[in-house]
């Protein structure tokens, strides 16, 4: 019987999928999802990747999301996943204030030429995934990985997997519209597509049964 290990890219799958969604990770069922998507064959390796950020002092918003993410963790290691994490890096960037913006002649009016905010960055888990990756092909402990992520910096690692080890490569992908932005709307990565051995481009409709029951009726719009 095939084996596969799946590799989930746990902060791509937040912003592409449980954003547009309007849910939590908490109320998606990652394990009913594994099961569909590896079929009947076995499953050798679970493995999620996420960006974990800490509490700041006197924050209640930062302090409910870590012990958010603190519980949602030891609950995919409940279910025998592997877990791989990387700290948040806070980047403050700058927005100049141009024709991009709405009402920026006010703005400028108004003395104001740029807008300075903070931004939260993943480091490191495109390399902790590439380099699990390149092992498990290395260590035969996979015919197929089933790779969750539309990350381009993983297919060198994806190239390498397979013409390196003979390993096949399933890229798990999403086509799911914004109704607020269509500009935004989640679309599969080409590349990842035209580097991998099969490829599933799942909409809202295929993610309804892994979204649990007291969240079906939100935000699945196709």
């Amino acid at each position: 019987m095939e084996r596969v290990a799946v590799f989930v890219d746990g902060g791509n799958l937040y912003h592409l999928v449980h954003k547009k969604l309007g849910i939590t990770e908490m109320d998606f069922d990652l394990d009913a999802f594994v099961t569909f998507l590896a079929g009947t064959r076995t499953v050798t390796d679970k493995r999620y990747y996420i960006g974990t950020v800490r509490e700041k002092a006197g924050d209640e918003r930062s302090r409910r999301f870590v012990a958010a993410q603190v519980r949602y963790l030891a609950q995919l290691r409940n279910q025998k996943w592997e877990t791989k994490t990387s700290k948040l890096r806070t980047r403050i960037e700058e927005l100049p204030i141009d024709s991009r913006v709405e009402g920026y002649a006010q703005l400028q009016k108004a003395g104001i030429k740029t807008i300075r905010y903070e931004r939260l960055r993943e480091k490191g888990i495109d390399v902790k995934l590439s380099t699990d990756l390149i092992m498990g092909a290395l260590d035969g402990r996979f015919d197929s990985a089933i790779l969750v992520s539309s990350d381009g910096d993983l297919v060198p690692a994806v190239d390498w997997v397979r013409g390196r080890f003979k390993k096949k490569v399933e890229y798990v992908g999403f086509s799911i519209s914004d109704q607020h932005d269509p500009t935004r709307s989640t679309k599969p990565l080409l590349s990842m597509i035209a580097r991998s051995d099969a490829q599933r481009i799942l909409t809202a409709e295929d993610l309804r049964p892994f979204v649990l029951p007291h969240q079906a009726g939100l935000g699945l719009a196709a």
